[in-house]
This record gives C-alpha cells, sequence and structure tokens, in this order.
C-alpha cells in the first residue's frame, strides 16, 4: 500500500500484519521501530562506510538489506526468503539496489548450505504469519547460524513475545548456549512484561558493543533498554535452551497487536 503522507513510501502488509515499510528515495529511513534497532546494532558492528558481508533470513521488502546497502557501500548480501510470489512483487513493484541478492527458499536449509565463516553479519527476521517457526528456534539452528559467521561476526533474531516472556527467554538461553556474548534489546515495557512486543536478540563470538548500542537505542525515538551479557544471565537464569526435540512455534500475538487502526 502506497504511504499517502510520503509519496515514496509503501507498507507490505501479509494477512493483515505490517511486514516492512519501504521509502524508495532514503532507504536510511525505518519505519518501524524494531528495524532500528537492527540498523543500530549494524551501525555499531564496524567502522562507518565499512562494507559488510551480509546474510539475511526472510526479506519482507528488504527494508534492512536497503538500509546496510545505502550506509555501507559496497556490502555484499543475500537475502533468503520462502514466499516466492512476494519476491516477485517487491522486485517487480520496489526494486532492490545492487549488491543484493534475494533467492528463493526456507532459512535453515539455506542455512545449512552457507559456506562455513562466510559472512560478518547474520539476520534473521522469519515470520510464519506472526510467529517464528520453531525449527528457527533451537541450538541446532544457532549452530549452524553460528558455523555461517567469520570470527567476531553478530547473529541478530528478530523476534515478538508477551507476558510473562517465557518463549524470549528460552530464546535467549538458547542464544547463551551457542555463543559466548550474548545481548537483548527491547522496549522496557516488554522487558517489564507489560505488552507484547518485539525483541532483538544478538549472539557474537567477541565482546559485543553494548556501550555503543546502548546509546544509539536509549536516543531512538521509540527508545528500547539493552540487556548486556551479565544482566541477560540473571534473566534466564534457570531456564533451559530449546532443541530440535521440543521447539515450538513462537505464541501468537493478542488480538489486536498490529491492528492498522
Amino acid at each position: 500500500m502506497p504511504d499517502l503522507d510520503n509519496d515514496h513510501g509503501w507498507l507490505l502488509t501479509l494477512d493483515g500484519t505490517p511486514q516492512s515499510y519501504v521509502d524508495l528515495a532514503d532507504p536510511t529511513y525505518l519505519e518501524f521501530e524494531y528495524t532500528r534497532r537492527i540498523a543500530h546494532l549494524l551501525d555499531t558492528l564496524a567502522p562507518e562506510g565499512q562494507p559488510l558481508e551480509a546474510l539475511h533470513l526472510g526479506g519482507g521488502a528488504l527494508s534492512v538489506p536497503r538500509y546496510l546497502a545505502a550506509t555501507r557501500p559496497g556490502s555484499r548480501q543475500r537475502v533468503v526468503e520462502i514466499d516466492g510470489p512476494l519476491t516477485e512483487l517487491i522486485a517487480e513493484q520496489l526494486p532492490w539496489p545492487e549488491g543484493i541478492e534475494v533467492g528463493v527458499g526456507d532459512a535453515r536449509a539455506a542455512l545449512a548450505e552457507a559456506a562455513p565463516g562466510s559472512v560478518d553479519v547474520l539476520v534473521a527476521d522469519v515470520f510464519h504469519g506472526s510467529r517464528t517457526p520453531a525449527h528457527l528456534t533451537s541450538v541446532e539452528f544457532l549452530r549452524l547460524a553460528a558455523a555461517a559467521l567469520r570470527p567476531g561476526g553478530c547473529y541478530a533474531a528478530n523476534i515478538a513475545d508477551g507476558p510473562p516472556l517465557a518463549f524470549a527467554k528460552a530464546q535467549a538461553a538458547t542464544l547463551r548456549a551457542v555463543f559466548p556474548e550474548v545481548c537483548l534489546a527491547a522496549e522496557p515495557s516488554v522487558l517489564r512484561g507489560r505488552r507484547y512486543g518485539n525483541v532483538l536478540l544478538i549472539g557474537s563470538d567477541r565482546p559485543l558493543p553494548v556501550e555503543q548500542l546502548s546509546r544509539r537505542l536509549a536516543a531512538d525515538p521509540f527508545p528500547a533498554r539493552l540487556c548486556d551479557p551479565d544482566e541477560l544471565a540473571a534473566l534466564v537464569r534457570g531456564v533451559a535452551p530449546v532443541l530440535d526435540a521440543s521447539a515450538e512455534d513462537s505464541p501468537p500475538p493478542p488480538a489486536g497487536a498490529f491492528s492498522l487502526g
């Protein structure tokens, strides 16, 4: 749908759920706060303007890949999107810039085929409807992600959860079972278990840019709070990592959570 307040803006919805927003004239403009949190992370991973090699699991309208292409020219990016007709629609209506390769397929299957140590950053933003598929929530899946990253590379996953944050805590515990350094970002009201919302999980084999990222998240128009590795350890104490055998889809959102008004 075109944005009536922006001649170059487009909103993608899937089954009534807002999925992506793209400004064709300014790819650095990110409407949804969860995409800005991913962008804040990307901004802190390397010196300004330095190209990155990125793998994106889940594409939608490619808001984040477009941002990375604009802010880090020369970056090589691969996107895996399971919805072939959607990819064709985006290619026709909202064409993406050079340097972004988009393929159709299952995220985990594509990850299993990725060359070891081939990417600097791996972003997982995969939803079936409004839920994260079970096969993308396990230790086994994250081991595939870790194997695809170069030393010092970073994994980031956008998920959604609500009170009592059982799914988000289990996912954080799962990341901690695979990555030595893990942190989590979300709106304070979501972290306090007051409402349903997006949660950004971040993992790496090297210390993360916690201070820089915390400042950027706090300065956002919709501020988020970063739980550093020590805080996260306390948050998930006693929570078991998720294995393939016990993995489940993320919980459905409450009615009206993604209403377009």
